[in-house]
């Protein structure tokens, strides 16, 4: 009786026991479920007691006197400074064409069309009526002359027109630069890049024909000039901070091999490039005796100037997006804390803000993040 009565007791203290254990389970999944519903940024980098326990090892910041070397990508374009424009001095129609074609080269004082002008009769014949009606007038047969050399004629010809006393019926255009012609136009002015990925427009034909009408002053060439151009060089988000106007430039042309092109930074766009984050960098240089095409693909290197950075290895950065985290040494423990960087230089990053240089922080920030099952947290 007395053995039975203590199996009882055993068993009823059994079930108490596997009970409570079971209790315990319950509530400690529910607090779990309930934690997983408001799970955030903060929750997935601060454990409960607000810092990991790890034994990786850290660092602290280091002041380093650097020389920047920036690598960058590309493109040789038009210089847009040295773009000159054929407009027409006369009104009238173009009776002759010596262009035929898209980009065909054109040299200084090559002949580019000659244009009959009703306007151009006129003054002639206002200037001989002068010389044989009022030859004492000269400052009126000075005025219709300087009318005439203003409309492209030259003084030779005027000479003749006054010997013979035969007009001349059109007035010949020349060019003033040497370079590519290009219709006139919006779309052909302001970047300085004329892309061809149809090799059609290459041989495209003028709009512009024989017999077309036109108006004094209108725009109806564009010269780009291929001896005066520039490199655009895309600088990315990184290393904005460490290029400057004036840095030293030295780089290298698809289509020159080898050939180190030597210049400098004149001029940074001051906004990012259309569908990047990316901004350009403008380099001058003379390509009259390295003949390189443009559209051509470069590859430089920027020299910027020596200074004094406080950095740790690139490592211990953890980049989320806007924000910038690395794990702070706290006691025995590590703690996220938000950071300010400057650029990136040879595998280590600037700080700006956010720790002191007393401050320890891991090595290896990525993997107090990634690897959870060497994370142990205190209960």
């Amino acid at each position: 009786m007395k053995r039975n009565a203590s199996m009882f007791i055993r068993s009823f203290f059994a079930i108490c026991i596997l009970s409570a254990l079971l209790y315990g389970c319950k509530q400690k999944e529910k607090r779990v479920a309930d934690s997983k519903v408001s799970i955030n940024l903060n929750s997935l980098l601060k454990p409960t007691n607000a810092y990991v326990i790890s034994s990786i090892p850290t660092t602290s910041l280091n002041d380093d006197e650097i020389s920047p070397e920036i690598k960058a990508l590309g493109v040789v374009a038009y210089d847009t400074r040295q773009v000159g424009v054929i407009a027409a001095w006369v009104s009238g129609r173009i009776d002759r064409l010596y262009v035929q074609y898209k980009y065909q080269e054109i040299s200084t004082g090559q002949k580019v069309m000659d244009i009959y002008s009703p306007e151009l009769m006129t003054l002639q014949e206002n200037l001989l009526f002068l010389l044989k009606n009022d030859p004492s007038n000269s400052a009126m047969i000075n005025a219709s002359k300087e009318r005439l050399r203003l409309l492209g004629v030259s003084a030779g010809q005027i000479g003749s027109i006054i010997e013979s006393h035969q007009l001349i019926n059109s007035v010949t255009q020349y060019s003033n630069y040497s370079g590519h012609i290009h219709e006139a136009g919006p779309e052909n002015m302001g970047n300085g890049k004329v892309t061809m990925s149809d090799n059609s427009l290459v041989t495209e034909p003028l709009t512009i024909k024989e017999g077309t009408y036109v108006q004094k002053g209108q725009q109806l060439f564009s010269v780009y000039n291929t001896g005066k151009v520039w490199a655009l060089l895309s600088i990315y988000a990184d290393d904005q901070g460490m290029v400057k106007t004036g840095n030293p430039v030295h780089f290298v042309s698809d289509v020159t091999t080898g050939k180190i092109i030597d210049g400098k930074i004149d001029f940074i766009e001051p906004f990012y490039g259309k569908d990047t984050k990316t901004m350009t960098a403008r380099v001058y240089f003379n390509n009259e005796k390295l003949s390189i095409p443009v559209g051509s693909q470069v590859k430089a290197t920027i020299y910027s100037t020596k200074k004094t950075i406080s950095s740790i290895p690139s490592g211990s950065v953890v980049s989320l997006g806007i924000d910038q985290v690395v794990f702070k040494k706290v006691d025995d423990g590590f703690r996220a804390q938000k950071v300010s960087i400057g650029g990136t230089y040879k595998g280590r990053v600037q700080i700006l803000g956010g720790l002191s240089p007393t401050d320890k922080v891991a090595v290896n920030a990525q993997f107090l993040m990634d690897s959870e099952s060497f994370i142990q947290v205190k209960e």
